[in-house]
C-alpha cells in the first residue's frame, strides 16, 4: 500500500493537481488580502485617517499649519461620512506633533464647521464658496488666538495669519482635485497635467508630516521624497520626474530650512532618473544615485554624504520592493507613457467595438426586415391551380347558381359533371374570350337552364381575375424589391462594421526602418505611420516640412516608397500646413493596376443649350470606375431634368457601396413611383474594376456599347425596358474582361439613329469606330460626333447626341522609382 501511495503521488497528474490547489489557494489569499485592503483603506477610511494624522503634524516656516482646514473641507464636501474621521485624525496628529498648534487646530475646525453650517443656508454652490470659508476660518482662528494670548495683534502676527490663510485658500483648491484621486478605489479616466501636479503637492504635504522622524541619521521625509521621485521618474520620464523633485523639495524646504538643498538634489535626480527610464528600475535608481552624489557633496559636504547615501539606498530598496503591477497601474493614468497609450488604445477599441456592434445590430435588423418582406416559398403548382379554380368557380356560382331552383340537382346530385364542365368553359373562355367548342356549348345547354348567363359570368370573372393576378404580381414584385433594397443596406452596414473594427496594424520596426531610409536620403520626416503593407493595399501617412509646392511627395517620396515596397505607391492626398509647426500631412497608397481616361462630346437637338442627355464619369471609393449615360424621353428641359435626376440618384446609391444591380432597381423604383406622367429615361452604365479591368455593362433601354480592341470592334447588347416604366424588371448584365489599350465607346440613341440613310447601323458604327486611329479619348469623342453630324444630309441635329470614350490603360507612375543611395532590402510585409 505504501508503494502504491508513493507511486500515485509521484505521478505528474497528482503533481499538477497539487500545483492547481496551491495556485488556487494563493490566488484566494491574494483576493482576500486585496478585499481586506480595499475595505480598510476605502470603506473604513483608514487612508483618510493616515493622511489626516500626517497633515495634522505638518508645519511650515516653524509655526504655520495651513494643511488642516483644506483636508477637512475637501473630505467634508466630497466624502461627508468620513469627515469625522478626518477631523479626529487631524486633531490626533496635532496632539502628537512638535509644533504645539493643538489649540489652533481645535479652534479652526470648530470655526470652519460653524461657518459651513451658516453659509450652507444661503449659498447653493458650496464648491465655489469652500476656499473662502477656509480662508475666513483660518484667519479668524489665528487672529483670535493671538488676541486672546497677547491682548493685541501685531503687524507680524497679521502678516503671518494672512500668509497661512492664503496658503490654506490655495491648498483647498488643490486638495479638491487631488483628494479624490487618492480616496477613489478606481480612477475611471487618465489624469490631466494639473491633476498630476495637485497630486504631487498633496503627497509632498503628507510627507511633511514625517518631519522629525529619523533612524540612524536617516530622516523619513527624505527617504519618502526620493521614493516618490523614483516612482514618478520611472512612470513619467524626465518632465514628470523633475517636476516632482522641484515641488517636493520646495515643500520640504518650507517645512525645514535644513532641507533647502533637497530641492536641488531632488530636481536634478528626477531629471537624471527620468532620462534613464529606458533602463527600467535600475536606470532610474542610477539617476538618483548619481544626483545624490553630485548634489550631496556640494550641499552636505564630506561628513554628511554618508547619511544622504543611506537615505538614497533606503529609497532604492523600497523602490525595488514595489510590485511592478502597482507601477504599471499608476502609468495608465500618466499622459505620455506606453501604458497610458495602451489604455487609450483599449478605450478607443472599446468605443470602436461598441459602435461596430450597434452597426451590426442595424445590419441584422435590416436583414431580418428583408426576410420578412420576402414571399413565402410557392406551393405546388397543381395545388395552387386547383385552389384558384375553386375560388374562380365559387365567385361565378355565387352570382348565378345561388338563386337557381336547380342548384341542389346540379351541385349535389351531379357535382362532378357540373364542376368539370364549368372548368372546361373557364379554360375555353380564357383562350378565346368565348365558347367556340360547339359540342361543349351543346352539352352545357342541356345541363344548365341559364347557360348564357353562366358563360357571361365566367367571361366577366376572367377580367376581374386577370386584374387580381396583375395586382398580386405587382405586390410580389414590390415586396421583392423592398427585400433586395433592405438586404443591400444590410450588406453595406455589415461591411461598414467590419471597417470600423479594423485596427491599425503594428509596424513599429518597419516605421523605424522607413524613417531611417528616408532621412538617410536627405528627406526630413517628422513622423511616419504605416497602417497597412499588404500588397495592393499599402497605406502610409507621414509629415514633412512644407516644400512650397515643389511636389516633393509626388516626385521623390512616392518613387522611393515604390522602390522600398516593390510596388507602385502614389501620393493620394496632401494637406499643406496641416500641423502647428508648418509641416504638411501626406497620405500614400498603392496605385490602381489600371486607370481610365475619358473624353465626352455632346450636343443638344437643333444646337439648343439644354440637352435631354446626361452623362457621368466618376471613380468610386470601392476601386471601380463608372461610366453612365441617361437619355430622358423627348428633348428639352423636362427630358434634361429626368435624365439628370436618374444619374444623381444612381451616383448617390453607388457611392454608398450598394451593389449596382440593387442600385439600378432602387432608382427605377423611385422613378416609377415618383410621378404618374409617362416620362421615362434610359440608362447605359459601365462599371470597370480598376484592379482587374473586368467590366460590367448594364443597359436599360439603351443602345449597344462598342469596345475597340486593336483591329477588332466588339458590340455589347442587352434588351431591357427604360427606367420608370415598370416598378420591377430584370436587368441583363453583360461582363467583359478588358485589356490594357481597350477603348469603350458609349453613345446615346441620337448618335446611333442619326444617319437615316444607313440600314445596318451596327455595322456602320463598327466601321466608323474601327477607322479611328492614334487619338486620345477626347479627340475620338469629338471625331465620332463630327462624323455622325456630317453623315446626315444637311448637317441637321435631329436629336440630342452624347458620346463617351474611355480608354483603359496600365497605371504607370508619373515619376520613376528612385533607388536609395545605399542598397537595402525591401521592407517586410505582412500576409
Amino acid at each position: 500500500m505504501l508503494k502504491k501511495a508513493v507511486k500515485l503521488w509521484s505521478e505528474p497528474v497528482w503533481i499538477a493537481k497539487v500545483g492547481q490547489v496551491y495556485q488556487g489557494t494563493t490566488d484566494s489569499m491574494k483576493r482576500q488580502a486585496i478585499n481586506w485592503f480595499d475595505t480598510a483603506f476605502y470603506k473604513w477610511g483608514l487612508l483618510i485617517a493616515i493622511m489626516g494624522f500626517l497633515l495634522g503634524r505638518a508645519v511650515i516656516l516653524t509655526e504655520l499649519t495651513p494643511f488642516v482646514l483644506p483636508l477637512l473641507a475637501a473630505v467634508y464636501l466630497l466624502k461627508r461620512d468620513k469627515a469625522a474621521i478626518a477631523a479626529f485624525s487631524l486633531l490626533g496628529g496635532a496632539i502628537f506633533s512638535y509644533h504645539g498648534q493643538v489649540g489652533f487646530v481645535i479652534t479652526a475646525i470648530i470655526a470652519y464647521i460653524l461657518l459651513q453650517k451658516a453659509v450652507a443656508r444661503f449659498v447653493s454652490d458650496q464648491t465655489s464658496a469652500l476656499p473662502y470659508l477656509v480662508f475666513s476660518a483660518s484667519l479668524l482662528s489665528r487672529l483670535g488666538l493671538v488676541f486672546i494670548g497677547t491682548g493685541t495683534i501685531s503687524g507680524y502676527a497679521l502678516m503671518m495669519a494672512a500668509v497661512e490663510s492664503g496658503l490654506s485658500f490655495i491648498l483647498t483648491m488643490i486638495f479638491l482635485q487631488s483628494v479624490p484621486l487618492l480616496t477613489a478605489k478606481r480612477i475611471q479616466r487618465p489624469l490631466k497635467n494639473e491633476e498630476i501636479i495637485c497630486l504631487i503637492i498633496l503627497l509632498a504635504s503628507v510627507m511633511t508630516g514625517t518631519v522629525g522622524w529619523a533612524w540612524n541619521d536617516m530622516t523619513v521625509e527624505h527617504v519618502m521624497a526620493r521614493y516618490l521621485l523614483l516612482i514618478f521618474g520611472l512612470v513619467g520620464g524626465a518632465a514628470i520626474g523633475s517636476t516632482v523633485g522641484v515641488v517636493t523639495g520646495l515643500i520640504l524646504s518650507l517645512a525645514s530650512l535644513a532641507n533647502l538643498y533637497q530641492m536641488s538634489l531632488l530636481a536634478f535626480s528626477g531629471l537624471l532618473g527620468g532620462l534613464l527610464k529606458e533602463g527600467k528600475k535600475v536606470g532610474v535608481a542610477v539617476g538618483l544615485l548619481v544626483g545624490t552624489l553630485l548634489i550631496g557633496m556640494y550641499g552636505e559636504g564630506g561628513p554628511g554624504i554618508a547619511a544622504t547615501l543611506l537615505e538614497t539606498f533606503a529609497a532604492i530598496l523600497l523602490f525595488f520592493l514595489t510590485p511592478n503591477r502597482l507601477i504599471h497601474k499608476i502609468s495608465r493614468y500618466i499622459p505620455g507613457t506606453v501604458e497610458y497609450a495602451n489604455e487609450q488604445q483599449q478605450y478607443l477599441k472599446k468605443i470602436r467595438d461598441v459602435t461596430a456592434g450597434r452597426v451590426e445590430q442595424f445590419s441584422t435588423l435590416f436583414q431580418t426586415l428583408s426576410k420578412s418582406f420576402q414571399m413565402p416559398p410557392p406551393t405546388d403548382d397543381q395545388e395552387r391551380g386547383e385552389k384558384e379554380v375553386d375560388y374562380f368557380l365559387s365567385n361565378v356560382t355565387e352570382k348565378t347558381c345561388q338563386t337557381c331552383f336547380k342548384k341542389e340537382k346540379c351541385w349535389v346530385q351531379n357535382f362532378s359533371k357540373t364542376y368539370e364542365t364549368m372548368n372546361k368553359i373557364m379554360t375555353e373562355t380564357e383562350k378565346n374570350g368565348e365558347v367556340k367548342d360547339q359540342i361543349l356549348q351543346m352539352e352545357w345547354n342541356k345541363h344548365c337552364i341559364r347557360p348564357e348567363k353562366v358563360v357571361q359570368a365566367i367571361v366577366t370573372e376572367h377580367s376581374h381575375y386577370q386584374v387580381n393576378q396583375m395586382l398580386r404580381k405587382q405586390v410580389s414584385e414590390s415586396r421583392k424589391l423592398v427585400a433586395d433594397q433592405l438586404l443591400g443596406v444590410s450588406q453595406v452596414m455589415g461591411d461598414f462594421a467590419k471597417e470600423i473594427q479594423k485596427e491599425k496594424e503594428a509596424h513599429y520596426q518597419q516605421e523605424e526602418e522607413l524613417l531611417e531610409m528616408l532621412r538617410g536620403a536627405g528627406i526630413e520626416v517628422g513622423h511616419i505611420d504605416i497602417y497597412s503593407l499588404r500588397a495592393g493595399q499599402a497605406e502610409i501617412e507621414l509629415s514633412v516640412p512644407f516644400d512650397g509646392g515643389q511636389g516633393i511627395g509626388e516626385k521623390v517620396i512616392a518613387p522611393m516608397l515604390s522602390s522600398l515596397l516593390n510596388e507602385t505607391i502614389v501620393l493620394q492626398k496632401e494637406e499643406a500646413g496641416f500641423y502647428s509647426n508648418g509641416h504638411s500631412h501626406m497620405t500614400f497608397a498603392s496605385a490602381r493596376q489600371f486607370v481610365v481616361e475619358t473624353g465626352v462630346a455632346n450636343v443638344a437637338k437643333g444646337g439648343a443649350w439644354i440637352s435631354g442627355d446626361s452623362y457621368s464619369t466618376l471613380e468610386l471609393g470601392s476601386g471601380q470606375f463608372a461610366l453612365a449615360i441617361s437619355d430622358g424621353m423627348g428633348n428639352g428641359e423636362r427630358a434634361h431634368l429626368e435624365s439628370t435626376e436618374t444619374l444623381k440618384l444612381l451616383q448617390k446609391v453607388l457611392e454608398s457601396g450598394i451593389e449596382e444591380m440593387v442600385a439600378i432597381k432602387s432608382v427605377n423604383s423611385v422613378l416609377s413611383l415618383r410621378t404618374t406622367d409617362e416620362i421615362f429615361s434610359t440608362l447605359d452604365l459601365a462599371m470597370i474594376d480598376l484592379q482587374t479591368a473586368k467590366a460590367k455593362f448594364l443597359k436599360i433601354g439603351s443602345i449597344p456599347t462598342f469596345i475597340k480592341r486593336r483591329d477588332k470592334v466588339l458590340q455589347i447588347d442587352a434588351s431591357n425596358l427604360p427606367m420608370g416604366m415598370f416598378q420591377d424588371f430584370d436587368v441583363d448584365v453583360v461582363s467583359e474582361q478588358l485589356k490594357a489599350g481597350d477603348v469603350i465607346i458609349m453613345v446615346s440613341d441620337g448618335i446611333f439613329d442619326s444617319p437615316s440613310h444607313v440600314e445596318n447601323k451596327d455595322q456602320w458604327m463598327k466601321r466608323m469606330i474601327g477607322e479611328l486611329e492614334g487619338a486620345d479619348p477626347q479627340e475620338m469623342a469629338d471625331m465620332i460626333l463630327e462624323r455622325v453630324i456630317r453623315s446626315d444630309s444637311g448637317y441637321q441635329i435631329e436629336d440630342d447626341m452624347t458620346v463617351i470614350v474611355a480608354e483603359v490603360k496600365r497605371n504607370t507612375p508619373k515619376w520613376a522609382s528612385i533607388p536609395l543611395y545605399r542598397p537595402s532590402p525591401p521592407l517586410k510585409k505582412r500576409a
